[in-house]
């Protein structure tokens, strides 16, 4: 089975047609979805969701992009972390695309997260823009190798990539891949060892082509998995079952929770 490693279910674009949306999800294969949380507010739908649908797994985190949103202590998340369908700690990370002028307080937001996941045991996702160097820097000091985790919707350097996995933590290929104009996402897709490889919608967002300009869901991670197969040179089968292997390494609670 395929599996969504990151996916915003809870936003309008895809909540207001839930059952659509899982309807696709099972005619092309995909049988888990993360619904990633991006701040405190919102994650009463994130929850709910995660509680009525088997295939939906979620996170716990605030976004670093987000602003004007209540911030989380280390205590508060890893009490919500705590939910039993919580699997990960995030998103969580730097983007400085929108925030050049004063990243500290993304800093310190995340440097909670990673402090967080430390102590919950759960792994984070982390989202990077922009800021690799800091991320990576941030990453080493707080210990994130101690929880591990996944490098979300993967656009920087093959350099980058390896550090990131040098500290343990899986990368996750989006729709990106499937872009004829993204040459460095190729390259870190064709290099990334099969055995920490991970794929993702990011929907809303990135739909794959052929979908590309509309509405993404999970079920369209199946032609992320198609290209990035094709990119490696490997059996469509042959990477969905290496990466949903993964998954289920990274996230061992996860097949248990998916299956009640």
């Amino acid at each position: 089975m395929l599996v969504d490693s990151h996916c915003h279910l809870d936003f309008p674009e895809l909540s207001a047609r839930i059952n659509q949306v899982l309807d696709l999800m099972q005619d092309n294969g995909v049988g888990c979805a993360v619904c990633i949380a991006v701040n405190l507010e919102d994650l009463p739908r994130v929850l709910a969701l995660a509680e009525t649908w088997p295939a939906i797994l979620a996170t716990v985190g605030v976004h670093p992009e987000a602003t004007h949103v209540r911030e989380p202590t280390v205590d508060e998340l890893v009490d919500l972390a705590r939910h039993p369908r919580v699997i990960a700690i995030g998103e969580t990370g730097l983007d400085y695309y929108w925030h050049k002028d004063a990243p500290e307080w993304q800093r310190e937001r995340f440097r909670t997260h990673i402090r967080a996941a430390r102590v919950a045991g759960k792994p984070l996702v982390i989202h990077t823009r922009e800021a690799a160097t800091d991320t990576l820097r941030v990453m080493q000091e707080e210990g994130a190798s101690d929880a591990g985790g996944i490098m979300h919707c993967f656009t920087e350097s093959w350099q980058v990539a390896e550090a990131a996995l040098d500290q343990g933590f899986y990368i996750s290929m989006s729709g990106i891949a499937t872009f004829k104009n993204a040459g460095t996402v190729h390259d870190v897709a064709q290099r990334v060892p099969l055995d920490r490889l991970l794929i993702e919608t990011d929907s809303p967002y990135l739909a794959p082509v052929p979908y590309r300009g509309k509405t993404n869901q999970p079920g369209y991670v199946k032609h992320v998995a198609e290209e990035v197969a094709r990119l490696r040179g490997l059996s469509y089968e042959h990477l969905v079952d290496a990466t949903t292997t993964n998954f289920f390494r990274l996230f061992p609670e996860a097949r248990l929770k998916v299956a009640q």
